[in-house]
């Protein structure tokens, strides 16, 4: 018996915030278990999933798609990323029928105030990523009341101790492939026999903007060729909080 069946996300003990509440009781759901919740706690219309249209996005894609194709779908189009990102895009669209994509971009005017040049990828990354990917996010998902992602523990770093729903600021945020393995996002793609992202077979295992992503070498982490190099591991559009 699932954990919606066994403690409705509704519960909510006194001093445990909706966000608390909504973790405890799908701490052991399935990914569209955890979709179905989000959709039953905000409604479609205030509900949002952030996809990069990574090396491993098509696996919650599908997952929500099963769930509801409708459902808005952000993408950041940061100005660096690969043609072969923007085309996997195109392509998981049309395989997957989803009914809402949303490409946002950076303003115009804060990259020519702040990076001019196109090097601030070089002198700061995280000003870059600032420009480029959070304030986007953050002004694209203000009419929003929550907002799902696609997030895995075994990612590592920031990201292996991480609910599977959390407060961020006013807004939930639902992380429904927490609890994955490897093997289980492996089996969503062969089972529905997905596309692969194109630079996959060109080693690269973890895919951003073209500047600070790189191949990995075998026994690497997935997500070692992310800004290679540096103590950075982050975009900063993932914040976990301290409890």
């Amino acid at each position: 018996m699932s954990a919606l069946a066994t403690e409705p996300p509704t519960a909510q003990a006194p001093d445990q915030s909706p966000a608390q509440a909504l973790d405890r009781a799908l701490r052991t759901a399935s990914p569209a278990e955890v979709i179905e919740a989000a959709l039953k706690a905000i409604g479609r219309e205030k509900l949002a999933l952030v996809s990069s249209f990574g090396t491993e996005s098509a696996a919650l894609l599908k997952v929500m798609a099963e769930v509801d194709p409708a459902i808005p779908v952000v993408f950041l189009d940061t100005g660096w990323l690969f043609e072969e990102t923007l085309a996997y895009r195109d392509t998981l669209i049309a395989t997957l029928g989803l009914r809402d994509v949303r490409s946002i971009k950076p303003l115009e005017e804060t990259l020519s105030r702040e990076d001019p040049d196109r090097e601030l990828w070089f002198s700061d990354p995280d000003a870059c990523c600032r420009i480029r990917k959070v304030e986007p996010l953050q002004r694209t998902l203000a009419p929003f009341s929550g907002w799902i992602n696609g997030r895995k523990r075994f990612q590592g770093g920031l990201r292996a101790e991480m609910a599977v729903v959390e407060d961020d600021g006013a807004k939930l945020k639902f992380n429904p492939f927490a609890n994955v393995e490897r093997e289980e996002i492996e089996a969503i793609y062969q089972l529905a026999k997905l596309p692969p992202h194109p630079l996959l077979a060109s080693g690269y295992q973890s895919v951003g903007c073209m500047p600070c992503s790189s191949r990995t070498a075998p026994g690497e982490d997935a997500r070692a060729g992310r800004w290679r190099g540096r103590a950075k591991t982050e975009c900063g559009i993932h914040t976990i909080k301290a409890s």
